[in-house]
């Protein structure tokens, strides 16, 4: 890590965009929240809400930290003068907060270098979770945290004896893909959970909720603030076949049973979809 970043003056700015941008969320969500725009098809879906957090953020982190970049999930994009960009996912979990399910959350980053998993350094990183007010941190060497208390991941035993979480994507082609895979990994894991929000899931990791993490599909923004969380807990969080985290898999949890889930994920062929 360089020094020259301040990474806890980052993290205090990164934890106040995403409490302001989670009470948004929270106070403003109507009774019956309807969908704005679809993206990937027509089941990936963004609301007024996506729309309205990200513009926050975007006003908020310019005017905390003029010069900075910005990579936001709805489309922001500015480059960075300063060697910081700001990862954001403005609500990650949008079906959950579409359908009133508690598991969405704000995702917010400090990165320097490329705004990519495999280029960049993540310096700082708040996961807010608006609906019970979760709030996890984390800063590059300075370990993460839940409101106040250090996270270390579990050490089970085996796969056996393992809770996985993972997500599935909204592409008919990748979830038959991902359906697949699961019926190699369910049988030789404790059980799968499927929460609907990747910052979330690796949260949950950090904090020992779930004992490994699994999943194809994540964009820099799912990514970017978790990943420091589950690093910074003592996750191992790679792709496959020596690749970093990114698109084609993301894989999180202690040594040993990291490699083992990775194996057997690469067995699976999980990084790849199905033939059309």
């Amino acid at each position: 890590m360089d020094d020259t970043w301040d990474v806890d003056e980052l993290l205090e700015v990164a934890r106040a965009v995403a409490l302001e941008a989670g009470e948004l969320v929270r106070s403003g969500r109507p009774d019956r929240v309807e969908v704005a725009a679809t993206k990937s098809s027509a089941q990936d879906v963004v609301t007024e809400m996506d729309v309205a957090v990200e513009r926050l953020l975007r006003e908020r982190l310019a005017l905390l930290r003029p010069g900075d970049g910005l990579l936001g999930e709805e489309g922001s994009s500015t480059a960075s003068a300063t060697g910081v960009t700001w990862v954001v996912d403005p609500i990650d979990g949008t079906v959950n907060y579409l359908y009133g399910l508690p598991s969405y959350s704000v995702s917010v980053a400090a990165v320097v270098g490329e705004p990519d998993p495999s280029a960049w350094t993540v310096l700082a990183a708040c996961v807010h979770a608006p609906a019970d007010g979760r709030t996890y941190t984390a800063t590059a060497g300075g370990g993460a945290y839940l409101e106040g208390r250090r996270l270390t991941v579990n050490q089970p035993a085996s796969l056996l004896d393992s809770l996985v979480a993972t997500g599935f994507g909204y592409r008919v082609d990748r979830r038959s893909g991902q359906a697949r895979v699961l019926t190699h990994v369910l049988p030789r894991v404790r059980d799968i959970r499927r929460l609907g929000s990747a910052a979330l899931d690796l949260c949950e990791l950090a904090a020992g909720r779930v004992d490994l993490y699994y999943e194809r599909g994540l964009s820099p923004w799912d990514l970017a603030a978790g990943l420091l969380v589950a690093t910074e807990a003592g996750a191992r969080v790679s792709g496959l076949r020596g690749l970093p985290p990114g698109a084609a898999m993301t894989v999180a949890g202690p040594g040993e049973l990291h490699a083992e889930l990775c194996t057997l994920l690469e067995a699976a062929g999980a990084d790849t979809d199905p033939a059309q």
